[in-house]
């Protein structure tokens, strides 16, 4: 347990956005989670907030289709789930305007301070991902490596891959961290909830100062 849990479990959804000006007031931090359609992006959320149905998950690659954004019990700090890149059965028409809104709110939202890259342990850095840490890496944004469905591997090579994920992102210059986990035995959480924490600037409930 961190001594954040309270604050991520108190998650609730705000709005879901197609473009960036429906998303709400740019003000605050927020962290986005973004990746592949079948990386797990929806569940990692999930049991980030200790919550089965905060994110909809889908066994159809690419449900996630709009922006959404979730609040927290700590004004003004967000998460967001950006649209999923991959496998959904869409028109291509309709993949390029995600795509483009995706671009417009990672290039101009202001309260953004942070990605984090969901990756699928047995299938890192594809084609999406190397996309997200050039641009991560040209824009001076911090991303965190979330190694999903890791018990799917031994702890060998699954701490095997992770390092050499390390590896990678450093030669590509991106400010970057990485860390395995799995939504299916929870390993991981209170690592993602204490980076998440330093991101959004969290104070720790048990340190804030009561009002008498």
């Amino acid at each position: 347990m961190t001594p954040f849990d309270s604050i991520f479990q108190s998650a609730y959804f705000i709005k879901s956005a197609e473009k960036l000006s429906q998303c709400p007031l740019d003000q605050g931090l927020e962290v986005a989670f973004a990746g592949r359609s079948n990386a797990g992006k929806s569940t990692a959320l999930n049991t980030l907030a200790g919550q089965r149905k905060l994110a909809r998950t889908s066994k159809t690659p690419g449900r996630t289709q709009l922006i959404n954004c979730f609040g927290t019990n700590v004004e003004d700090r967000r998460l967001v789930d950006l649209p999923g890149y991959g496998f959904a059965k869409v028109p291509v028409a309709m993949k390029q305007n995600w795509q483009a809104h995706m671009q417009d709110y990672l290039m101009n939202r202001r309260s953004l301070v942070g990605v984090v890259l969901v990756m699928d342990i047995r299938h890192p850095l594809k084609e999406f991902d190397e996309m997200m840490l050039e641009w991560a890496a040209g824009n001076s944004v911090k991303v965190h490596a979330l190694l999903t469905k890791s018990d799917k591997l031994k702890r060998g090579p699954a701490k095997s891959t992770m390092l050499k994920i390390q590896k990678e992102m450093k030669a590509r210059g991106v400010d970057a961290s990485a860390q395995t986990f799995s939504g299916l035995n929870g390993e991981g959480v209170d690592e993602l909830r204490n980076k998440l924490a330093d991101w959004l600037a969290l104070e720790r409930p048990d340190e804030i100062p009561v009002n008498l």
